[in-house]
């Protein structure tokens, strides 16, 4: 009988907080991966603020980006060795890690219709530190196929989480937030719906000196200002129909200097507020234009811990029962992580990873970069 197979899956996302890393194992035959350790390891300040000057124009960023590479790659294979400790393992136990990278540019559609994506990682780095094939850039192949590159995690919610009769919802709140809209009929929908924490993260950075605001209790204290929330909602993007992405080429620093331009006196905590409405508005209005009949809202991510967030999401659909993805089976903060373990198993049995249906491809594509352990 055949054994298991071991994956790793290796997750940075928009929000810059670190690298979550989920060991998986793959039952013989063709059941889900399952988890079986996480760990998250915080990004040191230094490569912390390196990676988020780097989705800016800036001086020397080829040789800055190389070194950021680098530096990514050793945290990445920290990671590693730390869920490779939780079971006992020896690299040699693992069939191959998916590792995403970090994205510090995203610009598909530019030019002659293929643009571009990037997500820095040095694979050959991390396949020298870990003794473990890798399985990295996962996103270009998309694109170079006419699609966005993103989002990518459809697919696997998809052969994870689609209940057949029922129309349902997958929300991941990190930076970014993107919803797969999982349909009765089978039909599977996704794409980016806007900010999700990206925005109230950088605010709390400039106004309270902390990374996030943990439960969003600071949001919970300040009121929602209803004429900037209308402002931000006139944001084009969100008028967008899909194949549809974004990131901080659009959501950053910038954009939120020019939304309060005029302003009428700011105060900040009512700013955070109107932050976390953004979120669920600009998701409950997705969800209401392009799923109405669901009536299930499983949600990952970073922001699945936010107890505010969760509540506005609740007030927004009433009709929709909003929960964590942890009903379904796995830990909201693994979900992404995850996923990336199942594109790097699909990439070695050569089976397509994106949804042309999502990302607008031309087609279905093997996606993934392989860096062979020796």
């Amino acid at each position: 009988m055949p054994s298991m197979a071991w994956f790793i899956g290796l997750m940075s996302g928009t929000s810059l907080d670190g690298v979550d890393a989920v060991l998986a194992e793959a039952a013989p035959g063709a059941g889900p991966l399952q988890s079986r350790a996480h760990r998250h390891f915080p990004f040191p300040p230094a490569l912390r603020a390196e990676l988020l000057a780097l989705n800016r124009s800036g001086a020397d960023e080829l040789h800055r980006a190389a070194l950021a590479a680098n530096a990514l790659a050793a945290v990445y294979a920290e990671a590693v060795q730390a869920v490779l400790q939780a079971q006992d393992l020896a690299p040699t136990a693992i069939t191959a890690l998916g590792a995403h990278g970090q994205t510090v540019r995203h610009q598909p559609g530019l030019h002659d219709g293929i643009g571009y994506t990037v997500q820095i990682l040095n694979g050959a780095r991390l396949a020298e530190l870990t003794g473990i094939d890798v399985v990295c850039d996962f996103r270009s192949r998309d694109v170079a196929a006419g699609g966005q590159g993103a989002p990518l995690v459809p697919a696997f919610h998809a052969a994870r989480f689609a209940q057949p009769g029922q129309t349902h919802a997958v929300l991941n709140l990190g930076g970014i937030a993107n919803v797969t809209l999982l349909h009765a009929d089978g039909r599977v929908e996704g794409f980016d719906t806007g900010p999700a924490n990206v925005l109230m993260d950088t605010w709390c950075q400039q106004h309270r000196g902390t990374s996030h605001d943990a439960s969003g209790q600071w949001a919970a204290s300040g009121q929602v200002d209803d004429g900037l929330l209308a402002r931000a909602l006139a944001e084009p993007y969100f008028a967008l129909p899909p194949p549809k992405s974004t990131g901080r080429d659009l959501f950053d620093a910038r954009w939120l200097a020019t939304w309060l331009e005029g302003a009428a006196a700011v105060v900040p905590v009512d700013v955070m507020a109107t932050l976390a409405a953004l979120t669920a508005r600009s998701v409950a209005q997705a969800i209401h234009t392009h799923a109405p009949e669901a009536r299930a809202l499983h949600v990952c991510g970073g922001g699945a811990s936010n107890t505010h967030l969760m509540g506005l999401l609740q007030a927004a659909l009433p009709d929709v029962a909003v929960a964590s993805t942890a009903a379904l089976g796995v830990a909201p903060d693994q979900v992404e992580a995850l996923a990336f373990a199942w594109l790097a198993q699909a990439c070695l049995a050569r089976r397509p990873g994106n949804m042309p249906a999502v990302t607008g491809a031309q087609g279905p594509r093997v996606l993934g970069a392989l860096y062979p352990a020796a």
